[in-house]
């Protein structure tokens, strides 16, 4: 980058060490000392380039897009996680999902039960995210908020709701629930904890209602409001009118290149012109809509942090293969930047200045004790022991965030195998488990992860390799074992 182009980066950066050395943001006509609210939105399966601020020119998203202008978006901001429910547990938690031990998405098959011919057995995770973790529900709960969650949450079983976890009231929460296991987008949902609505009422539009009620209803006192998107999730399903208005436009824009490549022994979508996918999208942002317009007609927008992001990259490499995330490699259920980096936008107009842009590193178990910071409580280091706050990233981009880390050792439903991963700086080294076989790249230099550099770095190599297996011993990261039926002929199994 110039310095030109970096000063321009940086410009709206400094303004928030303004903004952030005055007194925080409080509801107009409440009391002197109430904190913010907070609104956090969770996409399930939202791609880093789904949206039209992150270079989306197929999918319409222009609430989300509005974000953007009112407040920061992030460039580097990761998931924990290259599927749903780990990276759900660490915003939560501030924790790492290997020291959660919620490492797969719950509801995969444990080694106990596992019948493929793969190398290794997956390592065994929690079932469900244990009730001794104080999550950020709990501890704004604690601090006089009150709490709400609708839509998907997919983190254990009755018991393990989020009523049970600090949230006041819950709106579709369960296990699975809302469009899994055969369900619908669309009313009845099956689902215990969301009553259906009409028939064909649209699930995305009901959840954003239910936020919205919730918000009016506790608009005299500070909120903690969790809308937790089953969109973009699979089953692919669509309003009509968004689908077709999709389809004539997938139909009148001329195709920039091949439309798929190979990863592994998987295809990959190089294209955005899903039509069913890009309906979803679009019905989802109009869902966002809704939200920002209760906060602005309850006069609460300027003193309301809003955060959207993901809980991992976009599904490119299976199951209908319906977004696309280059310049990014691979997918969901990858370790490659398609699969954990992810948009974050926040929105807080009474402390961070529309338009800005933040190139920091951040990380989903970041979120705990940033909002514990923006929120004026007090941080809970015994706590969130891997979360980092990302406010001083706002007022100085360069301030260090330090190495991340990932361990996912399952494999992927997209493709992908156990492996694990560290980036510190601008190296990215990937460590495959099944062969130990390791891969470096230079993000700054090679976003698409195409050039592995560790025949050429091998000191660099062993340097991330030790601090990545030191990280795993410090969070008790559970390893996958040799498969013993590994290559044995079976019914139903092919051999090697």
């Amino acid at each position: 980058m110039t310095i030109e182009g970096r000063r321009w980066r940086m410009f709206p950066c400094l303004l928030c060490v303004l903004a952030t050395l005055a007194p925080a943001g409080r509801a107009r006509g409440g009391p002197a000392d109430r904190p913010p609210n907070v609104v956090f939105i969770l996409v399930d399966d939202l791609g880093w380039r789904d949206v039209g601020c992150y270079g989306s020119t197929f999918y319409e998203t222009p609430q989300i897009d509005r974000l953007s202008r009112e407040g920061a978006r992030f460039t580097q901001a990761y998931a924990a996680c290259p599927v749903c429910s780990p990276t759900r547990a660490s915003i939560l938690t501030g924790r790492y999902p290997a020291r959660v031990g919620v490492t797969d998405y719950i509801g995969a098959a444990q080694p106990a039960a596992w019948n493929r011919n793969t190398r290794l057995l997956p390592a065994p995770y929690r079932p469900q995210l244990q009730l001794d973790e104080v999550t950020l529900a709990e501890a704004l709960k604690e601090a006089g908020y009150a709490t709400f969650f609708a839509g998907k949450w997919h983190l254990g079983p009755v018991g393990h709701w989020p009523e049970d976890q600090g949230f006041d009231e819950n709106q579709g929460g369960t296990s699975r629930g809302g469009p899994y296991g055969g369900k619908q987008y669309f009313s009845p949902y099956g689902n215990p904890r969301l009553k259906d609505g009409p028939p064909g009422e649209h699930l995305p539009d009901r959840l954003a209602t239910e936020t919205a009620r919730f918000i009016r209803q506790h608009r005299d006192r500070p909120f903690f409001a969790c809308l937790w998107f089953y969109s973009v999730h699979t089953p692919l399903q669509a309003r009509e009118d968004l689908r077709q208005k999709y389809a004539q436009k997938a139909r009148s824009v001329p195709q920039d290149g091949p439309a798929w490549g190979q990863e592994g022994d998987r295809k990959v979508r190089l294209v955005q012109n899903h039509a069913v996918y890009a309906g979803m999208v679009e019905a989802m942002d109009q869902a966002v809509g809704k939200v920002l317009r209760e906060l602005d007609e309850l006069d609460l927008a300027r003193d309301t942090i809003v955060v959207l992001t993901s809980d991992n990259g976009g599904l490119s490499t299976s199951e209908g293969w319906p977004t696309s995330n280059v310049p990014l490699r691979a997918g969901k259920g990858w370790l490659y930047e398609g699969g954990v980096r992810v948009a974050l936008l926040v929105r807080w107009p009474a402390s961070i200045p529309g338009g800005t842009v933040c190139d920091a590193v951040v990380t989903s178990p970041d979120f705990f004790p940033t909002i514990l910071e923006w929120t004026g409580q007090p941080a809970r280091h015994a706590r969130h022991l891997d979360g980092k706050s990302f406010a001083p990233a706002l007022r100085d981009p360069d301030v260090p965030r330090g190495a991340v880390y990932w361990h996912y050792p399952h494999y992927g439903n997209q493709g992908g195998s156990p492996g694990g991963a560290i980036r510190d700086g601008d190296w990215k080294l990937i460590e495959r488990y099944e062969d130990g076989s390791l891969e470096l790249y230079n993000l700054r230099d090679d976003l698409s992860e195409r050039q592995n550099l560790a025949p050429s770095e091998p000191e660099r190599v062993q340097a991330l390799l030790a601090r990545l297996r030191s990280w795993r011993s410090d969070v008790g990261a559970k390893m996958p074992t040799p498969n013993p039926k590994y290559g044995v002929p079976a019914v139903g199994r092919p051999a090697g």
